[in-house]
């Protein structure tokens, strides 16, 4: 892929963060105050929305496997590609530990930039998931690069299932982590004004594009999708993370009531603005006769 843009290339940033966190990422979605809500909400949209198996499904930015092996297990073909070698690493000796059956479902681990799918023909893959990518590429030209290649690389009729990140959540949580430090060096204003978060520490979150949810449906439809929904990762529950792990403990019953909650109302647009991510769901419209695809606008 020829780069137009100048500076360093956000990907080297990117794999940087995800060599050096690979541990941590690697069972995120396990961890009761951090991305087990973000699992349970996003599996019943999976399993709401997807194609039945076995459909071929890209995992784009799949990073340690956790999805690749979730649809492996259901009976879907699973391609995961991924930046870092070192989640891929991950990825591979899960792959290798999975039952027999399972591990065959996986066609293919390999390392790719969602900006650059040339590995795969047009017209490759039933559904694709892509849940990180498009939080952590700053440059517009680079996410109308994404979402060209994501819908090149779907079928007519496919399902681009997809993660953005909002402005606010962050914002908050850099101001209660760093005090006045987060006015006076600017951090505050370039995600309100630029949607941009970096952060040169070691080990830490950086490289991360943050939208406004009113930008989001446009932004997909403008580029040969229809949305079909937009969902809050995790619903209501998102600044309550730790009391709603405590109370899976203590009332599973309740916990499962509230999740069922969370996942009907995580379309409710008055919370997407405080959502840690939202899930986006959109298809790309089968091409009528005459038509040609949408190539979007910046």
């Amino acid at each position: 892929m020829t780069r137009t843009t100048t500076g360093p290339d956000p990907a080297a940033v990117v794999r940087d963060y995800y060599e050096q966190s690979a541990e941590r990422e690697a069972d995120r979605l396990d961890r009761p105050t951090d991305g087990a809500i973000e699992r349970e909400l996003h599996a019943r949209a999976l399993e709401e929305h997807l194609p039945p198996a076995p459909a071929r499904i890209l995992d784009n930015g799949g990073g340690p496997g956790t999805w690749t092996l979730w649809l492996a297990r259901r009976g879907y073909r699973v391609t995961l590609t991924d930046l870092s070698p070192a989640l891929l690493d991950v990825a591979r000796d899960r792959v290798g530990r999975a039952s027999r059956q399972d591990a065959v479902n996986v066609e293919a681990v390999a390392e790719a930039d969602a900006r650059d799918l040339s590995a795969f023909p047009d017209a490759s893959f039933d559904a694709q998931l892509c849940l990180g990518p498009f939080y952590h590429l700053t440059s517009s030209t680079d996410r109308r690069q994404a979402i060209r290649e994501a819908h090149r690389v779907l079928r007519p009729g496919g399902l681009l299932i997809t993660t953005v990140m909002p402005r606010y959540m962050r914002l908050v949580s850099t101001v209660l982590e760093r005090g006045s430090a987060a006015f006076t060096t600017g951090a505050v204003d370039l995600i309100l004004d630029e949607g941009r978060y970096d952060d040169a520490r070691p080990g830490r979150f950086t490289g991360g594009y943050l939208t406004r949810p009113d930008h989001v449906t446009s932004f997909f439809e403008d580029h040969g999708f229809r949305v079909r929904r937009l969902l809050a990762s995790q619903g209501i529950l998102s600044w309550a993370q730790p009391e709603v792990a405590a109370l899976a403990q203590r009332d599973p019953d309740a916990y499962q009531r509230l999740l069922d909650i969370a996942y009907r109302t995580a379309d409710d647009p008055s919370i997407h603005g405080m959502s840690g991510h939202l899930l986006v769901i959109a298809e790309r419209p089968a091409v009528q006769a005459g038509e040609t695809p949408a190539t979007g606008r910046a």
